[in-house]
């Protein structure tokens, strides 16, 4: 008999009256059942959904699944990102040497060693800014006072982006994440930023200084190893990246937080730096900002929970579900992984992926939230939401998820 069965439509809403912080509930249900099954996206493709920790695992390590967004089948996630890959398509969206080189070539900037060695430097910029808090009037949006700025400061000061240009940046890279941005609006802003980003290189390359983008300009292009568009877009993918998804981590991180004051005083009196690390991991998993998925297509035939997925079909790794399977964060109480525990062991979560094309800057990420979490609620003991969670605006609107605004108090 044949199945006449519509597809359900992918992403769907959350349900926010329950739990803001909870993926929409039907990723539950899904996972559960365990196989894979088609969902329907805004282009009328039903590509394959992926839910559960270990058949997510096992596609992002496939040698037959590509992240080339030039493949057919390719499930982008709207028109509009589609368009601004095709005119700013960086290594992450490529396979084999178009990625690897690229990516070899970045490792050694964000390297574990280095970015414990910027410690020092994020805990200065972290005390700064809360100083600024304390001493400012309340209450105070935290997102703009804090969330924004702690990542936005660095990576500016690693790739050599001029702080003061940080409305710009930051302006064009809500463009690239708000899906409500049409093809036109976020391929213009593709465009302005690699202008933006190519202007820097050309002056680094005639004086450089210590920072990424000298690096690049003095050993790639100098010497017509990488041209200036592509010093450009690698620029581009890692100031976005940088900032936009350690900001998104921080408020949103907070805001669930703020809602356990017992998870709060474990991080508030804990003198155990492992305690930190594993809250981090923690944070990471239970949140999981990036909620649309990451996006896949097969380039051979390929089965994974016994399913085959056929050449050039899509594949959507839905992380955010992948990260409350009870499979792999099996918890103590009725609400498993469910909960926020900060004592539960989280390192082997899928915020980050998994496999080669997992994010470059996670070392960075981690050390930015180990930083902020250890010292937020110290230093400001009585930090409270200044409006009823309910009433926070989420980012349902974006690719990325997180607050638009956290008021908060103290």
């Amino acid at each position: 008999m044949l199945d006449t069965t519509e597809a359900p439509v992918f992403p769907m809403q959350r349900d926010v009256a329950r739990c803001p912080f909870d993926p929409p509930a039907p990723l539950a249900e899904w996972r559960r059942e365990g196989a894979l099954r088609r969902v329907r996206i805004w282009d009328g493709s039903e590509p394959w959904l992926v839910t559960r920790h270990e058949d997510i695992r096992a596609v992002l390590s496939h040698p037959t699944i590509s992240a080339d967004t030039d493949n057919p089948g390719y499930p982008h996630s709207s028109a509009a990102i589609k368009a601004r890959r095709a005119r700013a398509k960086t290594f992450f969206q490529m396979d084999g040497p178009e990625h690897d080189d690229p990516r070899r070539i970045l490792a050694r900037d964000f390297t574990a060693k280095r970015m414990q060695a910027l410690r020092d430097r994020i805990q200065q910029i972290v005390d700064s800014l809360i100083d600024e808090l304390l001493a400012g009037p309340k209450p105070v949006d935290l997102v703009e006072a804090f969330a924004l700025p702690v990542p936005s400061l660095m990576i500016c000061e690693l790739l050599g982006v001029p702080y003061t240009d940080h409305d710009l940046f930051q302006r064009l890279s809500k463009v690239f994440v708000a899906k409500t941005s049409s093809p036109e609006q976020t391929t213009a802003a593709a465009e302005e930023l690699i202008g933006f980003i190519a202007g820097l290189v050309d002056a680094k390359s005639a004086d450089p200084g210590d920072d990424v983008l000298s690096r690049l300009a003095v050993e790639q292009l100098n010497p017509g190893l990488m041209t200036r568009e592509e010093v450009a877009r690698m620029g581009l993918l890692l100031l976005t990246a940088g900032h936009e998804t350690s900001a998104n981590m921080i408020a949103l991180g907070t805001a669930a937080l703020l809602g356990r004051p017992d998870q709060v005083e474990l991080l508030r009196t804990s003198e155990d730096p492992a305690l930190l690390a594993g809250a981090v991991e923690e944070l990471l998993r239970y949140l999981t900002i990036v909620h649309s998925g990451l996006r896949r297509v097969a380039t051979q035939d390929m089965e994974i929970a016994g399913t085959i997925i056929r050449q050039g079909e899509g594949v959507i790794l839905s992380l955010d579900s992948g990260n409350r399977d009870t499979s792999a964060f099996p918890g103590d109480t009725a609400e498993g992984p469910d909960a926020l525990d900060i004592t539960r062991q989280a390192r082997h979560h899928l915020a980050f992926g998994f496999g080669v094309h997992q994010c470059l800057g996670q070392q960075l990420a981690r050390v930015e939230l180990q930083v902020v979490f250890g010292t937020l609620f110290r230093r400001i003991p009585t930090l409270a939401l200044a409006e009823p969670l309910d009433e926070v605006a989420f980012k349902h609107d974006m690719s990325i998820y997180g607050v638009h605004r956290l008021m908060v108090t103290w």
